[in-house]
């Protein structure tokens, strides 16, 4: 997979190159670069922003350096990219989404800042490949990289290669729509607070048993939004 993340603030995403991302750059499985909007102005003030039309306040981001950072991204491409927005306004993502985009071969992700993006250029991303703006909840962030960064690492670790016992990724939380149940380690007794027992009995159908009525109780616990769609799949 190949993804490039537009910003201002590039080195956000120095981060990137650790643990299992890291690796999964080192094996080619992804190759990841990151682009600073800045080097698309051509006034001496490197300017991304202006007033925003009707009045208000804060600026916009213009649409001129977005326009020549996508033209740039998308040259020469051999299929449409799939363009990603974060933002408070878009499709929230989810676990699903994130399975769906890790089929995807190259994914471009732009980092808005202050009031938004000139919204032009978002019809102007439609003619260069799939355009998707996407929030993680309702809230609002100062800028598109952290939610970039959220999304990315979800996405990433779902190709095929990069996490290395897969069969860890089937047990996780909104893998099939409840909420993951709780883990153990060593001692066995810690703090006078026990490890359930039935984690210790070796009977594997009573420990499978005991797991799925933990996800349950947690999602009901937790997350009861999440039950009428976690019922219907069972």
């Amino acid at each position: 997979m190949r993804i490039d993340i537009v910003s201002i603030f590039p080195s956000y995403f120095d981060g990137l190159t650790l643990s299992l991302l890291g690796r999964a750059q080192d094996s080619g499985l992804l190759q990841l670069r990151t682009h600073d909007l800045r080097d698309w102005t051509h006034d001496r003030h490197r300017t991304v922003d202006d007033t925003p039309y009707g009045g208000g306040a804060g600026m916009v981001m213009k649409p001129e350096p977005w326009a020549q950072a996508l033209d740039a991204l998308t040259a020469n491409a051999e299929q449409h990219p799939t363009i990603i927005f974060p933002s408070p306004a878009g499709e929230v993502f989810t676990q699903e989404k994130a399975r769906e985009l890790a089929s995807t071969q190259h994914l471009i992700f732009g980092c808005g800042r202050y009031e938004g993006i000139d919204e032009r250029v978002f019809d102007y991303a439609s003619s260069l490949g799939s355009v998707r703006l996407m929030s993680l909840g309702d809230y609002v962030l100062n800028g598109g990289e952290v939610a970039s960064m959220a999304m990315i690492e979800a996405i990433v670790r779902l190709i095929p290669g990069v996490v290395g016992n897969p069969d860890s990724l089937v047990e996780e939380s909104h893998e099939d729509g409840l909420l993951e149940y709780p883990s153990y380690t060593k001692p066995s007794t810690w703090r006078d607070r026990p490890v359930p027992e039935v984690l210790l009995s070796g009977n594997h159908a009573a420990i499978a048993a005991w797991r799925r009525e933990q996800q349950w109780e947690r999602t009901r616990t937790r997350r009861p939004d999440l039950i009428d769609g976690a019922a219907s799949d069972q």
